[in-house]
């Protein structure tokens, strides 16, 4: 048996069907037309790469063109896909001026059309000083100048990174490389050095989109290299190195002594469609030898080709499967993709149980911070008027195996009057490695007030007395941060209101004070919106499902007056009372189940049993089944 032995019956093997892989690096009305038995492809587009910056010296380097890659894009067998535009990396810059960013790439597929976004230009460098801002774009450029210390230009989420950091070399700045599809430009080694451009991505065995290396800060000195992908060099005294054209990598910024001084150009986008090769079909058993060929090929077709999953509550939308847990559980993937790929990628949400408010006796408790927030989402919207945030965070590969989820539980409520530990927090929720810290709970009122506790966000400070701190968020640290501080207590006077807790987007309002309904009202922390692909829980409002808000503050006894539209913040946290004032006690509300919300301070003429729990928290996670 020379090809390594068979077993079973002798196998008549049909030839695989080989691997076909176009590439496309000018605009065309139609480019690829697929093999009649082709039903799905994998593709990868990148747009332009922006061009380094220009100066004498420290000019940046071009951020790389955006990318988009997917794989297992259903097609039809024989169609031609769409139009293919190809992207120009960006025209080298003039003398202390910003480098041009590269254009946007797209192509149509399923008659959808894909596009990705130009790298951001490097920025300019020389005397006098000059804008030395890198631009924003797929991949950010790297910052130059040489008087001012300028920030990199941002990346698009999902498409690229921002442009490095610049270093002080002395009096002046030097110059960072451009972002690239992987990772972030690199700032300078050390003074008069330019920084590395950040790498690019693979596909099918070669790399794209690496940013560009940034110009040196000074003569002598060496400048930075391109990242692996078609970022360009910075050359001493030599003209700056392009980037590579059909990779969407960034030109390098320009140190040279006399004229022209003009950083690199971009290199210019392309698109690559493949078209995964299917193992042959035989009557009999595989020999050791086919199969070794056909994994070593990457022709080995993955069986099933979508995840398959219990545990939880489970919801369909779309082509998703949401799986639901407001208790602890364990996730069983009974089958994955086993590849890196969209295929395999799961989002989530994890949010843990909220901090408890504080208990007070006839003045001013804090309110309970929310518990941590973790997500793979993109955006987040915070309720109100400013823009959402933005991060980019990537979803998880799963693998084949059972995963342990953990739900928060929310802090149980406070007796008084005894003060709360400097510890006590709401319990942490985890799930597919990640965890969310407990939301801190507000801290109670008497013997001159307290700090809040810190958690996932923090928990407000008592208005019993004076310069006394909201409890830290984003404790354990993570990054993008997954809670906010709660309010201090400033030293404004006595007779104001709590700290409200902090939320997952914004912290939670400082006590107000003294007396009087208009200035002791504490807003609890906004929580953050989460589109409805992540299902039906948390507090409705728009098209966001919202988790993670701060309990609102509680206010003083010391003046008749009730206290007017004070809340807890968007996303479950706990609306202190109005019934505030000498008279019957009234206790704040606990934050709402599911949301990981904080309680609300109260505010009593007599303590409680307890005050007002936090809301216990959620984990949600979201793939394709289909």
């Amino acid at each position: 048996m020379a090809n390594g032995g068979i077993i079973g019956p002798v196998n008549t093997v049909n030839p695989a069907i080989a691997e076909v892989k176009t590439t496309v690096t000018s605009s065309t009305p139609s480019a690829v037309t697929t093999q009649p038995t082709t039903t799905t492809v994998d593709y990868i587009i990148v747009a332009g790469g922006g061009a380094g910056g220009g100066g004498e010296s420290r000019s940046g380097g071009g951020g790389a063109g955006g990318y988009k890659t997917a794989t297992g894009v259903p097609v039809s067998g024989g169609a031609a896909l769409g139009a293919v535009v190809i992207g120009a990396g960006g025209s080298g810059a003039t003398p202390e001026t910003v480098g041009a960013s590269g254009s946007t790439s797209s192509f149509v597929i399923g008659g959808a059309t894909v596009a990705a976004t130009g790298g951001g230009g490097g920025g300019g460098g020389g005397q006098p000083d000059s804008d030395g801002q890198g631009a924003p774009g797929g991949s950010g450029g790297g910052p130059g100048s040489n008087v001012n210390c300028r920030a990199g230009g941002s990346g698009t989420c999902g498409q690229g990174f921002p442009g490095g950091p610049a270093a002080a070399g002395g009096t002046n700045c030097t110059a960072a490389g451009g972002g690239g599809a992987t990772a972030a430009g690199n700032g300078p080694p050390g003074p008069g050095f330019g920084g590395p451009g950040g790498a690019g991505i693979s596909f099918s065995g070669s790399n794209y989109a690496g940013g560009g290396g940034g110009g040196s800060g000074g003569p002598g000195q060496t400048g930075g290299t391109g990242g692996v992908g078609g970022g360009g060099n910075s050359q001493l005294c030599l003209p700056a190195k392009n980037g590579a054209n059909n990779t969407g990598g960034g030109g390098a910024g320009t140190l040279q002594p006399s004229s022209p001084f003009s950083g690199g150009s971009g290199g210019s986008g392309v698109v690559i469609v493949k078209e995964p090769g299917k193992n042959a079909t035989a009557p009999g058993v595989w020999s050791m030898n086919t199969v070794y060929d056909f994994v070593k090929s990457d022709n080995w077709v993955q069986t099933p080709a979508f995840i398959s999953a219990t545990g939880g509550t489970i919801t369909e939308d779309g082509d998703y499967k949401i799986h639901t847990f407001t208790a602890s559980g364990p996730f069983s993937v009974t089958a994955a993709v086993g590849k890196p790929t969209a295929d395999s990628a799961a989002d989530y949400l994890i949010v843990a149980g909220g901090g408890s408010g504080g208990n007070g006796n006839g003045n001013s408790p804090g309110g309970g911070g929310a518990g941590g927030v973790r997500a793979s989402a993109t955006t987040y919207s915070n309720g109100g008027p400013s823009a959402p945030r933005t991060a980019c965070v990537a979803a998880v590969t799963l693998t084949t195996q059972d995963y342990s989820i953990v739900v928060g539980a929310g802090d149980t409520g406070q007796a008084g009057p005894a003060p709360s530990p400097g510890t006590r927090r709401g319990t942490d929720s985890s799930g597919l490695g990640l965890t969310a810290g407990g939301g801190g709970a507000g801290s109670y009122h008497g013997g001159g007030g307290g700090c809040g506790n810190s958690g996932g966000s923090g928990g407000g400070a008592s208005g019993g007395g004076l310069n006394k701190s909201g409890g830290a968020g984003n404790t354990p640290p993570t990054s993008p941060a997954q809670g906010m501080p709660g309010g201090d207590r400033p030293g404004s006077g006595p007779d104001g209101s709590g700290g409200a807790g902090g939320g997952f987007m914004t912290a939670g309002a400082d006590a107000q004070g003294p007396g009087g309904a208009t200035n002791r009202v504490a807003q609890g922390g906004a929580g953050g919106g989460f589109p409805n692909a992540f299902g039906t829980s948390g507090e409705n409002s728009g098209s966001y499902y919202y988790f993670g808000g701060g309990g609102g503050g509680a206010g003083s006894q010391a003046t008749p007056a009730p206290v007017a539209n004070a809340s807890g913040g968007i996303g479950g946290g706990g609306n202190i009372s109005t019934a505030e004032g000498p008279g019957p006690s009234a206790a704040g509300t606990p934050g709402a189940a599911n949301t990981g919300g904080g309680g609300a301070g109260s505010n009593n003429d007599s303590y409680p049993v307890v005050s007002a729990s936090g809301g216990p928290g959620i984990v949600i996670i979201r793939y394709k089944f289909q």
